[in-house]
């Protein structure tokens, strides 16, 4: 049997997908597993051909896993079911869709699961984070990742419940996790009338870096604003809470990476036969600690 796993991740720009393959790498080798780390320059049709030339190689050629965390929201189905119809485990990282029960009774002796954080209880986090920061209420500005992924969508859900009841008016934009992305959401946003008369106090984005990016934004704009409060998500050691101990950032949210986690559960069903369950979700925290935002 193939012991060659190929990771596919959204973009090398940005620093926790980066962690991501660095993860991935140094926990295969640890497994005595091969792992191919490729990364699809926050293109989804790049990503479409990468992965079709595994799935479509030679059959002694294929991996034995596809592990990937999808640049389109929907989770390239049409790859999905091409690679379990050749005999490729299919493992998505931080993609909650539809289609993964019936590739399970399709070929249920195949790994065919997720793995994600519990991207609401992320949002739930946010929005205590916020309460804290805006006791009183207020105004704030929300930038999220892609609207048309699941990760986006339940932290977006998240926030909003964990929100409810509190005096604080939440405005959306949207980012796609780079830094650059986060500076252009929040550069446009304030070229708006509108925003003349919201006076945002904290700025909560859907991860760090483009919390860094939306914090270059508003200084380039308004330089007077040092008032305003910055939070991100991710934690990694030299990102997020680095830059909460910095001062840069008021808060963060410590997210474990997914590949390692992933690649885990493919040795154990390698090992042992053993089919991790459909879903594998992992457990983020603040940082600081709730307790200490202020």
């Amino acid at each position: 049997m193939s012991r060659k796993l190929v990771v596919s991740l959204i973009t090398e720009d940005q620093e926790f997908q980066r962690m991501q393959g660095t993860d991935a790498s140094r926990t295969a080798g640890k497994l005595g597993l091969d792992v191919e780390v490729l990364f699809a320059e926050n293109n989804a049709v790049l990503q479409i051909q990468q992965l079709f030339r595994f799935v479509h190689a030679p059959e002694a050629e294929r991996p034995l896993a596809i592990v990937t965390e999808t640049v389109a929201g929907g989770g390239l189905e049409r790859v999905a079911r091409n690679a379990v119809k050749a005999g490729i485990a299919w493992v998505l990282v931080n993609r909650r869709v539809p289609y993964l029960d019936e590739l399970r009774k399709e070929r249920p002796d195949l790994a065919t699961f997720m793995v994600s954080t519990d991207q609401e209880e992320i949002g739930r986090i946010q929005a205590r984070q916020f309460r804290s920061l805006l006791p009183n209420g207020g105004s704030l500005l929300y930038v999220q990742g892609p609207p048309d992924t699941s990760v986006a969508q339940d932290r977006l859900r998240g926030a909003e419940e964990g929100l409810g009841g509190a005096n604080i008016q939440m405005k959306v934009v949207n980012g796609d996790w780079t830094e650059q992305s986060g500076e252009k959401a929040v550069s446009s946003w304030l070229r708006l009338q509108s925003t003349e008369s919201f006076h945002v106090e904290v700025i909560g984005s859907q991860n760090d870096s483009m919390a860094v990016g939306a914090r270059r934004a508003l200084h380039a704009v308004r330089v007077q604003d040092s008032g305003v409060r910055f939070t991100g998500c991710d934690g990694l050691d030299e990102g997020g809470c680095r830059l909460v101990d910095d001062g840069a950032l008021a808060a963060t949210i410590v997210t474990p990476s997914n590949t390692g986690p992933a690649i885990e559960h493919l040795a154990s069903w390698i090992r042992a036969g053993k089919v991790p369950p459909r879903e594998v979700l992992l457990t983020p925290r603040s940082y600081p600690d709730e307790s200490m935002i202020r």
